[in-house]
């Protein structure tokens, strides 16, 4: 665990924030990138990426707190702390808060609804693959006990309640190299020839396939649904959303984007 880049007395800069500013700034360069290559005007990207970001962070938190509610139910005051505060909330609760706000802000604007989420999705998976990293620097989303050579050992809690000089599942680098992965399919994708949503709808089917794989290496309290847990059946939803936006583009559109 390093959850601090460095320290200069009460003042800190954590390793977590800096490497999910970076991982912002880079899926928005490559939303950018291809946006211009399909004739999107940058400052709508720009400004889309940012109500996204400040949509993502509210969703994740208000998924955390409805995902551990009766702990929330109990301990009101916890919904105030630092921890709180620190803590990355659920990705999934953050992708759906940011998908519905693109969704407004393009038909206001009136943008190409599926090309403009193709040109983000590559970026999104991008920018994930790096925060990841900083959830391992911060200690949070671990994995469950591992006795492999590759397991990982916490020696401090100084970021996250983590389990300490035990050797768990490294899950954060697993869904990092996940995600890295995606980035590099649907961005070698997208210059090829493609229809417009085939992009966004691949990145549903392969993060939702990772994701739910996983979880089955991660140590949470989630209550578990018919022995899987909340994150699972939401993969599963987002997985069949996927599907259907590729088998629906399919059979629709007839001239593909180049």
């Amino acid at each position: 665990m390093y959850p601090k880049l460095f320290s200069i007395g009460w003042f800190s800069i954590p390793t977590y924030g800096v490497l999910v500013a970076l991982g912002f700034l880079a899926g928005l360069a490559i939303a950018m990138r291809l946006a211009k290559k399909m004739d999107i005007p940058a400052e709508l990207i720009t400004n889309l990426a940012v109500y996204c970001a400040f949509a993502g962070i509210l969703g994740a938190k208000l998924f955390m707190f409805l995902f551990d509610w009766q702990h929330y139910l109990e301990h009101p005051g916890d919904i105030f702390t630092i921890e709180t505060l620190q803590a990355a909330g659920v990705f999934h609760g953050g992708f759906l808060a940011a998908l519905v706000t693109a969704v407004v802000y393009i038909r206001r604007h009136h943008l190409p609804t599926l090309l403009t989420m193709d040109c983000f999705a590559p970026g999104i998976a991008l920018g994930h693959a790096i925060g990841r990293l900083g959830c391992a620097a911060a200690g949070c989303c671990w994995g469950t006990r591992c006795n492999l050579p590759w397991a990982i050992r916490f020696h401090t809690d100084e970021a996250a309640p983590v389990p300490l000089n035990v050797p768990l599942h490294p899950v954060q680098f697993y869904e990092s190299a996940a995600n890295l992965i995606i980035f590099g399919i649907l961005y070698r994708a997208f210059h090829k020839t493609h229809r417009p949503g085939e992009i966004i709808g691949g990145y549903l089917i392969l993060y939702s396939t990772a994701r739910f794989i996983v979880e089955f290496f991660r140590e949470h309290e989630q209550s578990l649904a018919a022995g899987l847990s909340l994150t699972q059946w939401l993969a599963v939803g987002f997985f069949v959303l996927g599907v259907t936006i590729v088998v629906r583009v399919r059979q629709i559109t007839t001239v593909p984007a180049q």
